[in-house]
């Protein structure tokens, strides 16, 4: 992608509307702006003028906003026409832009990419940018903005300071060895070390509970026919829209919605009954039902208390052990307690948690929705900090692992080559997630998945 190329995107949605905006940035802005406008706006004023073809026929009015380099969003000359949302007057405009020669159309995330590359916004600020256009809920967008402001690539530039200074301390060691090196030196040594794994701890801890917001989790819900399922599904999501009868086997299909408890994003799965079937449709329903359990984070396992013994769920959970991962959390659900007259309440069954709960009177259905906000683990300050990716969780746990091996050297001067080594694929792991140590290929991934105006 050639950074001297001139780009242009509309950075609206594309269709009729009040407004369509069209953004440029690159070193062809002003010469366009000439063209379009005939005229140079004043910097930062909202300025309402005529919109004019090559030929200096009018095409539209609206409000030009012109931005000269540096000090706009992608840090190049920016240019942003608001006029009628029309498609005719956009592709206009767009053909008069086009026609010029290094001007082309932007590629998804191109803009933001630009001010990554000229130091407008580092990385995990792009990123949110992204995030909190996808985001949720209003608690994904906090969390999202708070990263667009800095704050997660602070905690990690104070991370990496503290590593560039131990890593100071070492390699001086290492250059200039002291057969006299003391115990106070290496105590020094140890008590850094520690620090900073103790904060990269603290950090993964914020990153994997933030990264809840934005990778909402699949909850899939399984049983037997007429466990009470497909009302729970409708308690859950708080409308109809799965069938309830009393004839086994009425959901054949897979049912998906998709929700947030207090800001949590879930996908709740409703599923067809699990039991052996010679009917042809519903065997395709059990079988949809088992690649969702494969693909689930949580499991709701329903089971019915009028019919089924605590050893069945036991006994089923056995039988699905080859579909689920060791990472899955799998909540039983002791369904009909209105039948049966048992309180709601939970307790474990064999390490499992099981709640006690009537779907038809909705008794018991809060407890089942406040363990799983526990269950998923979300910090309550989330919204206070930053939204993560899963690849800066990848790459914090990678520099965990080095601090975790490194920590093996730290006793023994004459393997502090290997301890050196060790903190600088740290320090590289954490750069990745800023963009200070970042491939081509890595920025052309995450770009890809931004909008083209953006």
């Amino acid at each position: 992608m050639s950074i001297t190329d001139t780009i242009v995107a509309q950075a609206t949605p594309i269709g009729r509307g009040g407004i369509s905006i069209l953004r440029i940035s690159g070193t062809e802005t002003k010469k366009l702006a000439l063209i379009l406008l005939g005229k140079l706006p004043k910097p930062r004023y909202a300025n309402y003028l005529s919109f004019f073809d090559i030929n200096g026929k009018i095409l539209d009015k609206g409000i030009a906003l012109w931005f000269p380099a540096p000090n706009s969003f992608t840090g190049e000359d920016v240019l942003e026409l608001q006029g009628h949302g029309g498609l005719v007057i956009v592709n206009l405009l767009l053909k008069c832009i086009l026609s010029q020669s290094n001007v082309r159309i932007a590629h998804p995330g191109e803009f933001c990419k630009r001010a990554f590359i000229n130091n407008k916004l580092d990385l995990t600020q792009a990123e949110a940018i992204s995030d909190l256009i996808d985001a949720h809920s209003e608690q994904a967008a906090k969390s999202a903005i708070n990263s667009l402001q800095g704050n997660f690539s602070t905690l990690i530039n104070k991370l990496v300071k503290k590593l560039i200074n131990l890593r100071i301390d070492i390699e001086s060691e290492i250059d200039f060895p002291n057969e006299k090196t003391n115990f106070l030196f290496i105590k020094k040594i140890a008590m850094n070390y520690n620090s900073i794994l103790i904060n990269l701890d603290k950090i993964y801890y914020e990153a994997n509970c933030s990264s809840i917001l934005r990778e909402e989790k699949k909850i899939v819900i399984i049983g037997k026919p007429n466990s009470g399922k497909s009302t729970i599904f409708n308690l859950l999501i708080g409308y109809n829209t799965a069938i309830v009868t009393d004839i086994p086997g009425t959901t054949r299909d897979i049912l998906r919605e998709y929700i947030n408890i207090d800001g949590i994003p879930l996908c709740i799965i409703d599923t067809a009954g699990l039991r052996k079937s010679n009917n042809k449709i519903e065997k395709i329903g059990i079988n949809y039902a088992l690649n969702e359990i494969k693909k689930a984070n949580i499991i709701l396992l329903v089971i019915d208390s009028t019919t089924t013994i605590f050893t069945d769920s036991t006994k089923m959970l056995l039988t699905l052990k080859k579909y689920i991962s060791k990472d899955l959390s799998i909540i039983i659900i002791r369904n009909k307690i209105d039948i049966t007259h048992e309180t709601s309440k939970i307790v474990k069954l064999n390490n499992y948690p099981l709640i006690y709960l009537s779907a038809y009177t909705g008794e018991g259905i809060d407890l089942l929705k406040n363990y799983l906000k526990k269950n998923i683990n979300l910090n309550n300050n989330t919204e206070n900090n930053f939204l993560a990716r899963q690849r800066h969780l990848e790459a914090l746990k990678k520099a965990k692992n080095y601090l975790i091996k490194g920590k093996n050297y730290i006793q023994n001067i004459y393997t502090y080559d290997l301890l050196a080594e060790e903190l600088r694929l740290v320090q590289q792991e954490l750069n990745k997630i800023t963009g200070n140590f970042t491939s081509d290929n890595l920025l052309e991934r995450i770009f890809s998945t931004f909008c083209i105006g953006k």
